[in-house]
């Protein structure tokens, strides 16, 4: 499985003019349609934030962007990362990667890779430009050295290297952006295909 991961900092520094809800939705409708074109891999849609009633937000709006039959998975408390990763062991799931919501043009390829990169490793990782991880994938359920990394922790990779047991138990693929600030709309490359959401939002200024 892979599940986006949608929390209330996703998208709240967009670029002028825009509605950082607004620009939340879009970056998050993006990078799911991503993971929704996966091949044999169960896409879904993680919810999480501290507070229920904003976790509540965050999956009805999230429910609006999936396909049907999509799980919309409401998660409060504890490591985004960590939880999300147990809620889709409760899915089932025995492999599965963990998404940023903010890499809509993220390319398909690299979440491959992510998968390929577990028939050796226990974690594989793709790096974010400027510090975090656009995702995380493990073998579940995942190991515990693993437990309370967030993609959003700028020494996320780091921190993974110390801990993991030996080199091969973690891998790393190539990175990619994530859109967290305006400067980032820079790094989006017309010529990819995808994201048009976020294309169209960002061509019109739409409120």
């Amino acid at each position: 499985m892979a599940a986006v991961l949608i929390t209330p900092g996703t998208g709240t520094a967009p670029p002028p003019g825009i509605d950082p809800g607004t620009f939340q939705s879009v970056l998050s409708e993006d990078t799911y349609d991503v993971v929704a074109d996966l091949e044999q891999c169960a896409p879904a849609v993680a919810a999480w934030a501290e507070r229920p009633d904003a976790a509540d937000r965050l999956a009805a709006a999230a429910t609006d962007l999936t396909w049907p039959g999509t799980p919309v998975l409401r998660l409060t408390g504890g490591a985004p990362l960590s939880r999300t990763l147990a809620a889709l062991r409760d899915h089932g799931a025995e492999e599965a990667a963990v998404i940023a919501a903010d890499a809509p043009d993220l390319p398909r390829l690299l979440i491959g890779k992510l998968f390929r990169a577990l028939g050796g490793a226990a974690v594989a990782v793709c790096p974010a430009d400027g510090g975090g991880l656009v995702a995380l994938a493990a073998r579940i359920p995942a190991p515990a050295w693993a437990d309370g990394v967030d993609l959003d922790a700028p020494d996320a990779l780091a921190r993974l290297s110390t801990l993991c047991p030996e080199r091969r138990a973690l891998s790393a693929v190539p990175g990619w952006h994530r859109i967290r600030t305006p400067a980032d709309i820079s790094r989006l490359d017309p010529g990819l295909e995808g994201w048009e959401v976020t294309r169209s939002l960002l061509s019109t200024g739409r409120r």
